[in-house]
C-alpha cells in the first residue's frame, strides 16, 4: 500500500511539474507534518530546476514564527497552514505554494487527534485551507498528507 501511495504521489508530482511547465510559474513548499516529503517529490519531478523554487521544512514552532512568520498559537490549524504558504511564498518569490501541517500521531496536538493535517495552497487569487482527517499510524498519516497536498497543489492551477 506504501508503494501505491507513493506512485500516487509521483504521479501527482509529475502532473504539477506538466502545469507547472505550461503555465510558467513557479512552486514552494512550507511543510511541518509532511517533513519535506512534498518537496521530495517536487524536487525529482521533470524539470524541476525550471519551476521549483524551493521549501522549508518548519517541523518545530519556532521556525514556524522565525522563519514563515507564522502568529504565535497553536500550530495544528487552518490559520498556521495559510500563514506558512504566505511565509514561503514570500521568502522564495513562488507564484503558487503548498504547506502542511497537523497532528501525526499517535498523540493529540494542539487539541486536535492523530490524522488531522490542514493543508493550504496559494495561488496568485488568494490562499485556502482545507483540514484532512487521515487513519493510520504516522507514516500513513504522513503519506496520505503528501499526496493530499499534491493533488490540492495542482487544482491551484486551475484558481
Amino acid at each position: 500500500m506504501a508503494g501505491e501511495q507513493s506512485k500516487d504521489a509521483d504521479e501527482l508530482a509529475e502532473a504539477v511539474a506538466r502545469r507547472a511547465r505550461e503555465t510558467g510559474r513557479s512552486i514552494a513548499a512550507a511543510e511541518s507534518l509532511t517533513s519535506g516529503n512534498v518537496a521530495a517529490h517536487l524536487g525529482a519531478a521533470p524539470q524541476a530546476s525550471e519551476w521549483f523554487a524551493g521549501g522549508v521544512v518548519a517541523y518545530s514552532s519556532q521556525v514556524k514564527h522565525a522563519v514563515l512568520g507564522v502568529e504565535p498559537g497553536p500550530v495544528v490549524t487552518a490559520r498556521c497552514a495559510r500563514q506558512m504558504a504566505e511565509g514561503v511564498a514570500r521568502l522564495t518569490g513562488a507564484d503558487l505554494a503548498v504547506a502542511t501541517t497537523g497532528a501525526g500521531g499517535p498523540d493529540p496536538q494542539d487539541g486536535q487527534p492523530p490524522g488531522t493535517v490542514f493543508i493550504a495552497v496559494r495561488t496568485p487569487v488568494g490562499v485556502q485551507a482545507t483540514e484532512h482527517h487521515f487513519d493510520g499510524g504516522p507514516r500513513d498519516v504522513v503519506q496520505a498528507a503528501t499526496r493530499a497536498a499534491l493533488g490540492l497543489l495542482l487544482a491551484g492551477f486551475d484558481q
